[in-house]
């Protein structure tokens, strides 16, 4: 099979390089353009550019896939099927039926269950303990496609986005590899998704990262970690401070506090009294200084048994 495979992120890498380690053809790679990252505002290729330029694989990063100029490359191009992870963009009517065999999707859930732009961490927040990788045909609507291949991954409590992210990224790898082989040989079986189990996953906004102490012990640390390494959870100092939370444990679900917010205890961390229960806060990242742990930022005498977090 001639794929055309679009992706972007290091999510999308773990597939590209299965594929280019396939027997099919990767033909080309289309991905979005280089944008400027850190400080210095630093033009930045991303990862599966990257990652292709390594494979010797043509990489084209158009600013549109409307126009005349993509149309012709892809008539160029002429794939049989286009494989698409994390690319960034809706694919227009035009894109999504060229390929003979259509285009395939890898989605990072159980689809019909968190369609949209962050399942994996969307799950881990709402304390899942199971999600997936599921393998679609596109169609016009968001993440809306039969679907084609799922494949189920444990969520434990001491993992976060980081490592969810990865062992998604594996298993979309694997999955992604079997479709097309499926597709190549006509075993591929269309399922229709269900509506009425559809939910949606929303992008991350600054608003979802806002910590409040008025929920539950389990709801706080699932917050953390759904959104830990990146772009983290938030509280504040007594002194008006930001803090990023990057890593916590429950230190109790049961007992239930006066004053949620308040520094309960410094031992071994920053145990913190919620609405129910209490979280121990183990790495933060403070306003203006690197990621530390828990202990150290007690021990710079920021803060104190007492305090409220808000």
């Amino acid at each position: 099979m001639k794929i055309l495979f679009m992706g972007t992120p290091d999510f999308a890498v773990f597939s590209l390089r299965a594929l280019a380690n396939s027997e099919h053809e990767i033909a080309a790679v289309i991905t979005q353009p280089d944008k400027p990252k850190g400080r210095g505002y630093t033009l930045t290729p991303p990862p599966v550019k990257i990652v292709a330029n390594e494979l010797s694989i043509p990489v084209y990063q158009p600013t549109t896939l409307r126009s005349d100029e993509f149309s012709q490359l892809l008539s160029k191009i002429n794939p049989d099927i286009c494989v698409v992870v994390a690319y960034g963009k809706i694919l227009p009517e035009n894109v999504l039926k060229y390929p003979k065999y259509g285009c395939i999707n890898v989605h990072g859930s159980l689809l019909p269950e968190y369609r949209g732009a962050a399942p994996m961490q969307r799950a881990i927040i709402d304390g899942k303990t199971v999600t997936g990788i599921t393998t679609m045909y596109m169609d016009v609507g968001l993440d809306t496609g039969d679907m084609l291949l799922t494949e189920e991954i444990e969520i434990t409590d001491g993992d976060n986005f980081e490592t969810v992210h990865d062992k998604l990224g594996e298993c979309g790898a694997a999955l992604i590899v079997r479709t097309v082989n499926d597709i190549e040989k006509g075993l591929a079986v269309r399922i229709p998704q269900n509506e009425a189990l559809a939910t949606y996953a929303a992008k991350i906004t600054k608003e979802d990262c806002v910590l409040s102490f008025d929920r539950s012990a389990r709801e706080i640390h699932n917050l953390i970690r759904g959104l830990s390494p990146v772009p983290l959870s938030f509280t504040h100092t007594p002194d008006g401070k930001l803090l990023k939370i990057t890593a916590s444990r429950i230190a109790n679900e049961d007992k239930e506090y006066a004053t949620p917010g308040e520094v309960i205890s410094l031992d071994g961390g920053i145990t913190v009294a919620c609405q129910k229960g209490a979280i121990t806060l183990l790495g933060v990242l403070p306003e203006g200084k690197g990621r530390m742990s828990s202990e150290d930022f007690v021990r710079g005498r920021r803060i104190a048994l007492g305090d409220i977090l808000k």
